[in-house]
C-alpha cells in the first residue's frame, strides 16, 4: 500500500511539473511526419510520462501546447513549440526570420515544387554555370514578390490548398505577395544539384524560390531537400531537442535556457504576422 501511494505521489508530482511548464522551446522535426503529427507525439509522450489519462476529451487537466509555423512533412529541422502561456508567444515566431538549407535540382519541375510531387516538366540544364546561378540569386534578395505554391498550408474557404489539390479540385494560384529575403548564398554546385543557404521573413516559400530560380535560368528546378536551421533565436545545433529528449525534465531545462533568448513580455502583445494566412497551431 505504501509503495502504491509513493508511486502515485511521484506521478502526481510529474503531472504538477508538466502543467507548470510555460514558455517556448524547440524540437527537431524529422522528414516524414507533419508538424502537427510531431506536436501530437510530443504531447502524448509528456502526458504518458506524467501519468495523465486522456480518455478522449474527458481530461481532468488540459495541456496547452502549440507550434509556431508549419514545416512541410518532407522537410526537417527546427520546430518552435509553445507550452502553457508560451502558446501566446508563438505569433512572434511567424513574424521573425528563419534560416534554411535547401538542395535544388535543375532540369525537372514537379506539381508540388519538391521531390514528393509528380514531374510536370523536364528541360536541359547543361548550359547553367556556377556563375549564372550566383548572379541570379541577387535578383531574389531583399524585398521581392513571390507567388505561393498551390500545394501549401494556405487556405481557401477554411481548407488548405494542398487538401483541395489532392482531392482533384481546381485551385487558382494565390496572387504574388511581398516577402523578404535577408540573405541568399550558393553553398555548393554539382549539376544538376545546388545547395542554398536562405534567411527569410514570414510567409516565404523556399520551394517557390527554387522553382523561380530554375525559370530565371531558362530551365526548371525542384527542391529535393529542405532543413530549417534557425527560427527566431532558436538554432538546430544548440536548441532543437531530438525525440530521445522529449521528457519533462529536458524540456524544463530547455525552457530555462531559452528564456534569455526571448524579448520581454510587452513585445508580444500587439505583434501581427507578416501574412494573415500563417497561423500558430495550438491544441489542448
Amino acid at each position: 500500500m505504501a509503495a502504491r501511494e509513493a508511486g502515485g505521489a511521484v506521478l502526481a508530482s510529474a503531472a504538477d511539473r508538466l502543467f507548470s511548464l510555460s514558455g517556448l522551446f524547440a524540437v527537431y522535426k524529422p522528414k516524414g511526419p507533419t508538424s502537427a503529427g510531431v506536436l501530437n507525439l510530443l504531447k502524448e509522450r509528456l502526458l504518458a510520462e506524467a501519468g495523465v489519462q486522456t480518455n478522449g476529451n474527458k481530461r481532468n487537466q488540459i495541456l496547452k501546447i502549440g507550434h509556431g509555423g508549419t514545416l512541410d512533412s518532407a522537410a526537417a529541422g527546427v520546430l518552435v513549440v509553445g507550452i502553457g502561456k508560451g502558446t501566446k508567444m508563438l505569433k512572434t515566431m511567424l513574424a521573425g526570420s528563419k534560416k534554411y538549407t535547401a538542395i535544388g535540382m535543375l532540369g525537372k519541375a514537379t506539381d508540388t515544387l519538391d521531390a514528393t510531387g509528380k514531374v510536370t516538366e523536364e528541360k536541359p540544364y547543361d548550359q547553367v554555370t556556377k556563375g549564372d546561378l550566383e548572379n541570379v540569386l541577387q535578383k531574389f534578395t531583399g524585398h521581392i514578390m513571390q507567388v505561393p505554391p498551390l500545394y501549401s498550408a494556405l487556405k481557401k474557404d477554411g481548407e488548405r490548398l494542398s487538401t483541395l489539390m489532392k482531392r482533384g479540385e481546381a485551385v487558382e494560384a494565390k496572387p504574388a505577395r511581398p516577402v523578404r529575403v535577408y540573405s541568399l548564398s550558393l553553398q555548393q554546385f554539382q549539376p544538376p544539384l545546388f545547395t542554398l543557404d536562405v534567411e527569410c521573413g514570414g510567409g516565404f516559400y523556399v520551394r517557390s524560390l527554387v522553382s523561380d530560380i530554375g525559370k530565371e535560368l531558362s530551365t526548371c528546378a525542384t527542391m529535393q531537400e529542405l532543413t530549417r536551421t534557425k527560427q527566431g533565436p532558436f538554432t538546430l545545433e544548440e536548441h532543437a531537442l531530438h525525440e530521445d529528449k522529449w521528457t519533462i525534465e529536458e524540456i524544463a531545462r530547455s525552457l530555462e535556457h531559452c528564456t534569455s533568448l526571448l524579448p520581454g513580455e510587452p513585445a508580444h502583445k500587439k505583434l501581427k504576422t507578416e501574412h494573415p494566412g500563417e497561423t500558430a497551431v495550438i491544441c489542448e
